[in-house]
């Protein structure tokens, strides 16, 4: 039996885009700050938290931090999520935790763990792709595009294959 072809939704150019403008939403939230941390979910979420950190760092005044969530998604619970940096990195400060898609809410739910234990500033979401499909209560502050989807429907984000960069619906 034949697999039908992925269809693509966004290509590489339009994913420039999207990074962009939520680059500038940020920014525009959180203009009065002198520090803002990127914590990008292993994967294509940290590519993208990479993506957005750079863009800000070209637009906005103030400095950005980059660090990596690393957790298994395929796991139904989560006895400990990993940061690449200590808790007093974080503390007191605006973090934006990055995936590439929401979906059910469940790996946002999960990583949003390791900083709720911390006084931080402001906690904010930002995906690449919202499916909607809510099971846990997060919703993304910060949305590139919005896709609805069936429950059957797969979602790829590539954004680590300059080659096949894109987003596609199988």
């Amino acid at each position: 039996m034949k697999t039908a072809q992925p269809t693509l939704i966004l290509n590489a150019e339009q994913i420039r885009q999207k990074i962009r403008r939520i680059a500038f939403q940020i920014y525009e939230n959180n203009f009065e700050e002198t520090a803002l941390l990127m914590a990008g979910i292993a994967g294509e979420g940290y590519v993208l938290a990479q993506a957005l950190a750079h863009e800000l760092q070209v637009i906005a005044p103030f400095t950005v931090e980059l660090i990596q969530i690393d957790l298994d998604k395929t796991k139904l619970a989560q006895p400990t999520v990993q940061l690449d940096h200590p808790a007093s990195d974080y503390t007191d400060k605006v973090i934006v935790v990055v995936d590439d898609v929401l979906y059910t809410g469940r790996t946002l739910a999960f990583s949003l763990q390791p900083f709720l234990g911390v006084p931080v500033r402001k906690l904010q979401v930002a995906v690449l792709i919202d499916r909607n499909y809510p099971r846990y209560p997060v919703a993304a502050d910060y949305k590139g595009y919005e896709l609805s989807t069936t429950l059957t429907e797969h979602v790829d984000v590539i954004l680590s294959d300059a080659s096949r960069t894109g987003v596609y619906l199988r």
